[in-house]
């Protein structure tokens, strides 16, 4: 009696095996957000950013765009790859595009027919811009309730800069940023890519995230606010808390506020980034650069006393990397697990070896173009990767095909171009 129970549960558990084995099969086959459908009204970077991040993952987007002219960054070169600019395709792939002219009747009732099929509708104007077109939230959320609406503005929907132009570069300069990246004794600089709209992009695309999950939950769509300004300030993170802990932060050039060393050294040939993070560290450069005098010296033992001592510390680092070419420091620093790196330039960057093989640089099949480099998916997740499906399109590449899903006829279709509604 006990074999056949035993026997029973082991066939059980076969049986088991071989379901979860078929279901991991078929989730394989399946992008984690192959059921969800995006209305993409936004143009430049932090929007269309976002959404591509979102179609990595499977999601389908359908990208808007003015008859004629299309998304702004097609017009941003040069650089051009072919008669595509680069900047448009570094940000618009796994996307179909669909020409619209909002300012028609016609227009509108394609937005409005799509936008009650949608998941989420993203747009990247001034606040009540697409509310005076009659596509704000309230209007498509009547429509469709379960709408996920997300409008990514400069300033936001509320606050005294609501209805001002929102770019990253002044961005940077009024969320403080700028205050705290150059020269110590130079002027203010700005980060060398468009960060505000890039990070801006992240957090709208996690909000939509959790925005799809409650609706998961509860059925109820929402609308998500965000704003360059409050993603600016928000990555600001342990700059701002030390603010709050009473000390107004400044500029360090390369260096670290509360970390020494910290920052980059000039070797014989070129430079060096060095960041010790703790005492163990800063021991270990000691021992490895051949420097145990400065472990010894009580006023450096510790990371506090680093900090207060920093400029007679840094000086003698600074006598010691000069000793010795970066091609000859690194193998001794990576030996010693002392955190160390070259400047890379962004070619070397993108042709390194471990880059490669994360699959951070990968090509795709253009209609026009041939093959076209592009930067992959950051997030490898085991069972629903993130692919490269569908390459930058051109301009109104899929209007016939998503007007036809949507029943228009071709007759239908013609007289819309003659009335240059798409």
């Amino acid at each position: 009696r006990s074999y056949i129970i035993v026997g029973k549960c082991k066939r059980k558990r076969l049986r088991l095996r071989k379901r979860e084995r078929r279901r991991r099969r078929k989730t394989k086959t399946m992008p984690a957000l192959s059921d969800i459908h995006i209305l993409d009204f936004t143009r430049v970077l932090a929007g269309p950013y976002c959404t591509q991040l979102l179609a990595d993952f499977g999601a389908e987007v359908i990208k808007i765009e003015q008859p004629g002219a299309g998304d702004i960054t097609r017009q941003w070169g040069p650089p051009w790859v072919g008669d595509e600019a680069a900047y448009y395709l570094g940000v618009n792939r796994n996307k179909r595009s669909l020409t619209l002219n909002l300012k028609t009747e016609e227009g509108k009732a394609i937005a409005r027919a799509l936008a009650a099929k949608a998941d989420v509708v993203m747009e990247n104007f001034l606040p009540g811009t697409m509310d005076k077109l009659g596509l704000g939230y309230a209007d498509l959320s009547a429509i469709n309730p379960s709408l996920v609406y997300c409008a990514l503005t400069g300033y936001g929907q509320t606050g005294p800069y609501r209805d001002r132009p929102g770019f990253d570069f002044m961005i940077q300069a009024q969320g403080g940023i700028m205050s705290i990246t150059g020269p110590e004794d130079g002027e203010p600089y700005k980060v060398g890519v468009a960060v505000a709209d890039i990070t801006t992009g992240l957090f709208a695309a996690n909000a939509i995230l959790a925005a799809l999950h409650y609706r998961q939950k509860t059925g109820q769509g929402q609308f998500v606010d965000v704003a360059l300004l409050d993603s600016q300030v928000a990555w600001l993170a342990n700059v701002a808390q030390n603010y709050f802990a009473g000390e107004t932060p400044a500029r360090y050039g390369n260096a670290h506020a509360s970390l020494v060393p910290y920052q980059v050294f000039a070797t014989q040939d070129s430079h060096i980034a060095i960041a010790v993070g703790s005492d163990g560290q800063y021991k270990s450069l000691c021992e490895c650069a051949g420097c145990m005098e400065l472990w010894h010296d009580a006023r450096f033992k510790t990371n506090p006393g680093r900090v207060v001592n920093r400029a007679e510390l840094v000086a003698k680092l600074e006598r010691v990397f000069a000793q010795k070419n970066t091609a000859d420091w690194m193998p001794i620093l990576l030996k010693a697990d002392v955190p160390a790196s070259p400047i890379n330039d962004v070619p070397t960057i993108l042709n390194d070896p471990h880059i490669l093989a994360r699959g951070m640089v990968q090509e795709m099949a253009h209609p026009t173009l041939g093959a076209v480099k592009v930067l992959g998916p950051v997030a490898k997740l085991s069972e629903t990767p993130a692919t490269l499906r569908i390459p930058p399109p051109t301009l109104g590449q899929d209007t016939a095909a998503i007007l036809s899903e949507l029943g228009y006829t071709a007759q239908d279709i013609a007289e819309l171009q003659k009335k240059k509604s798409i």
